[in-house]
């Protein structure tokens, strides 16, 4: 897991800071094809990332994966989805477009990263995985709790990051934030408010998907939990992400000075 999120860290940046649309569209068409043939296309600082992706597919994983091989797949599927997200998005970068809210959130749902960080944390749970289970991941429409990840992933994050990514780039570029001001007029700050509040409407979705029978067990609902538990710890106070100094007392509390309950 720790491979991959640094993997997407990189590959997000290419689609955010770095890749042209026409190259963006290579690198694309390329991980749907997911064929080492393809790296001949790329341009070379697409070409590290790439093969790094490839190797640790068909490597690692599929060694992880071997007594369940078909979840190999589903790890790729998840990927490739992510990717055609960050692609919609990039367009939207190049030509300075900022949608409605509407128009935004069921790309932005979609780009919280929710499909190929469940399906990998499910595939490191051994035989409680079945292939019901991966398929159940990919429902269309999402399942209320997958969907509620990815609503206190992509708003949150989208509250903490909007700002320095204005900084960055010397403009307003699309975010929850962004688009619910342009599509209800509201002040930034109205903005935050309301979408704060449907990150604490998914948060009783999220119980409330805990607490009746589903036909996902119970072990995978809780792996799904404990995601959505790190992007909102991530998130709470800023970027964590980004400026690890935000998380510092957090780890530090948890692994260097915990509290014993004596």
């Amino acid at each position: 897991m720790t491979k991959l999120v640094a993997i997407l860290t990189i590959i997000d940046d290419i689609y955010d800071s770095f890749g042209t649309v026409e190259e963006l569209e290579l690198f694309t068409e390329a991980i749907e094809r997911w064929d080492i043939c393809s790296i001949d296309q790329l341009p070379e600082y697409m070409k590290l990332c790439y093969k790094a992706l490839l190797d640790l597919y068909g490597t690692e994983i599929e060694e992880f994966t071997k007594e369940r091989p078909y979840c190999v797949g589903y790890a790729k599927k998840g990927l490739q989805k992510q990717v055609t997200v960050y692609f919609h998005e990039a367009k939207w970068l190049h030509q300075k477009y900022i949608p409605m809210l509407d128009e935004y959130m069921p790309t932005g749902l979609n780009n919280a990263g929710s499909f190929v960080l469940i399906v990998m944390a499910f595939i490191g749970m051994g035989d409680v995985v079945t292939k019901d289970s991966l398929d159940w991941v990919f429902t269309d429409p999402m399942p209320k709790i997958v969907r509620s990840m990815s609503v206190v992933g992509r708003v949150m994050n989208d509250i903490a990051y909007h700002k320095s990514e204005q900084r960055r780039l010397g403009r307003i570029v699309a975010s929850a934030v962004e688009c619910h001001m342009k599509q209800y007029g509201s002040t930034e700050q109205e903005a935050i408010d309301e979408l704060s509040q449907q990150v604490s409407e998914a948060w009783k979705d999220l119980n409330e998907e805990c607490l009746y029978p589903t036909t996902i067990p119970m072990p995978l609902l809780m792996r799904v939990i404990d995601l959505v538990r790190v992007n909102h710890e991530m998130y709470r106070e800023g970027d964590g992400f980004t400026e690890g100094r935000l998380l510092k007392d957090l780890l530090a509390s948890l692994f260097i000075n915990p509290y014993i309950n004596t």
